[in-house]
């Protein structure tokens, strides 16, 4: 990245940032002149991803978003660095079984939401208590169009975003009125973590969307960089579906 503006005086943490989705938020945001702490769990891609951000820009601490002990690191690593937490983007995520969810191994279950919905909960109290409870902000949690209707061999990945969901509700009422909350529901992104959805079929799966294409990482940087910005300042415990337009397909035969 070239020719950055002027810093924003903003800071964003920004959880599951060195690729895909969560790359997409922090780039958004390096974009308009905010510094981020974006964090993972492989050391050389948060490097890489530090690199391309800006060394001024950006900081990375690794970790599983699940690990209590990371949350509280990437909190204070945070401060330490920028003085303040503005923006939490709960973007880390797993989905590591397909499958009908009646043969779903219970231990899976769990793994699933306690990466999806509890490491969630998690940041957000310790941001909330370390900058914004005082000061103020705004936090955006990655959901899925999958957390909105049934889905097929998903099913556990699913329910964990509609509890996301729900929690971006209770989180906004809780939290207002210095906090805004915001969920965004994407549908298929074009990530390493959703390749299964498409790869060797991308004209078929895109086809199902009438803006015929899937998502990209950028498109869901843009709906956090609006969820975090002023123009948002009115919205809170929303969820913003960033679909290509799938669900209006929804009930055609």
């Amino acid at each position: 990245m070239t020719e950055l503006p002027p810093l924003s005086g903003k800071v964003a943490l920004i959880t599951g940032g060195s690729r895909g989705i969560g790359y997409g938020v922090a780039e958004a945001l390096v974009a308009r002149g905010d510094r981020v702490c974006i964090t993972g769990r492989g050391e050389d891609a948060l490097k890489e991803a530090v690199e391309k951000l800006g060394a001024d820009r950006a900081i990375a601490v690794a970790g599983k978003a699940a690990d209590e002990a990371h949350q509280a690191t990437a909190v204070e690593r945070t401060m330490e660095a920028f003085g303040r937490v503005d923006y939490l983007v709960n973007n880390a995520g797993t989905n590591p079984v397909f499958g009908p969810i009646a043969d779903l191994d219970l231990d899976v279950a769990r793994k699933v939401f306690e990466t999806n919905v509890i490491s969630a909960l998690g940041f957000a109290q310790r941001t909330w208590h370390a900058w914004q409870k005082d000061n103020g902000g705004a936090i955006v949690n990655i959901a899925s169009v999958a957390g909105l209707a049934p889905s097929p061999f998903i099913g556990a990945y699913g329910v964990s975003k509609a509890a996301m969901i729900n929690l971006t509700q209770q989180l906004a009422h809780e939290f207002a009125p210095g906090v805004r909350v915001n969920a965004i529901a994407p549908a298929v992104v074009k990530t390493k973590f959703a390749q299964a959805l498409y790869e060797g079929r991308e004209a078929e799966a895109a086809a199902a969307y009438p803006l015929a294409r899937l998502g990209v990482p950028s498109d869901i940087g843009g709906a956090a960089a609006f969820l975090t910005s002023e123009q948002s300042d009115w919205v809170t415990g929303q969820t913003l579906v960033v679909d290509g337009g799938m669900f209006l397909n929804a009930g055609v035969a």
